[in-house]
């Protein structure tokens, strides 16, 4: 089943729709470059950074444009928060149905290797944007009308939630057309795997310590079994994987620097990330809260992430109301 007759099936709203086959389209324009790859140019680092004091490589800035004007294009947003800009982008369409959240390319450091990367989208509702300005962005991921990600891998792949479900899409690169592929995701309540980035262990609080130690001791531990490490330095592969196989992504917070709660983005990393992963039967908290009913201060705003698996989230979720006492 081809995108489009996938979207007239589940939704009844037009303009979602459109957005979402926009999104798509950005999608496949970033995948062709992307395969360039140094052909292209767009593997090198650039002089600039962005608002978060991250080096830009050129890819970073080729994605924001190619979606910015395909979200302009669609017609139905209003305004887009982009990972590569300090202040959200206001359209001339100030009264439009929607506002977007992006992180145009996430994991782009694996370009130099041929890594996986991607784009993350969350989609939300448009409460004020020509009264509220910026401010209307900051709204609790629960208020999220959909939510996707465009993997760049050995397949091109779009992720994708409107609230009833995961799904997944893969390009068919003859036609330029994303297809059906995965219909309503489900991550196993259990699992034998987490991905982390161990080495910043010494940082980390004593919830976190704990649970990391349990699942290392192994078969000789309190878990009883072995546990398998993951780590791949991009949250949409990270991500995916859990999806595909089962899982926990776990970015805790940690006192390596501690002006930044977290490393990840709330509104255009966490938010849909979560969204994509609850709707496929996991979950998402910041050690004790729901990243979804996390009510936004900033655009820009950094939280710890723990996702995947619902009982080994709810176990961390315990470990850390246990730590607070």
């Amino acid at each position: 089943m081809q995108l489009d007759v996938f979207l007239k099936q589940v939704s009844i709203n037009q303009a979602l729709n459109s957005l979402i086959s926009h999104i798509a389209e950005a999608g496949i324009e970033i995948a062709s470059l992307v395969k360039q790859g140094a052909l292209a140019g767009v593997t090198e680092k650039m002089t600039t950074t962005n608002v978060q004091g991250e080096t830009q490589m050129q890819l970073d800035i080729l994605s924001h444009d190619l979606a910015l004007a395909q979200l302009r294009a669609s017609t139905v947003v209003a305004g887009v928060l982009s990972e590569e800009v300090d202040a959200p982008v206001l359209f001339e369409t100030l009264d439009a149905p929607f506002l977007v959240s992006m992180d145009p390319l996430d994991g782009s450091s694996n370009l130099a290797i041929n890594g996986v990367v991607g784009s993350i989208f969350s989609i939300l509702p448009n409460t004020g944007v020509s009264r509220l300005g910026e401010q209307a962005f900051l709204q609790p991921g629960q208020a999220q009308r959909a939510a996707a990600y465009v993997m760049y891998g050995p397949a091109t792949l779009l992720v994708l939630t409107m609230g009833q479900g995961t799904h997944v899409f893969t390009l068919d690169a003859q036609q330029q057309i994303f297809t059906l592929t995965q219909q309503t995701v489900q991550i196993a309540d259990q699992t034998t795997e987490f991905a982390i980035n161990t080495s910043n262990q010494r940082y980390w609080q004593p919830a976190m310590q704990r649970y990391i130690a349990e699942c290392l001791h192994g078969a000789d531990g309190p878990r009883g079994h072995d546990f398998n490490m993951r780590w791949c330095a991009s949250m949409v592969m990270d991500v995916h994987r859990i999806l595909t196989r089962g899982g926990v992504f776990l970015y805790p917070r940690d006192t390596k620097q501690p002006v930044k709660a977290g490393r990840l983005r709330l509104l255009y990393e966490a938010n849909p990330m979560s969204l994509l992963v609850t709707q496929a039967g996991g979950a998402s908290i910041d050690g004790l809260d729901d990243i979804l009913s996390i009510q936004p201060t900033s655009c820009h705003q950094r939280v710890p992430v723990l996702l995947g698996a619902k009982q080994e989230i709810q176990r961390l979720r315990d470990y850390h109301q246990q730590a607070s006492h």
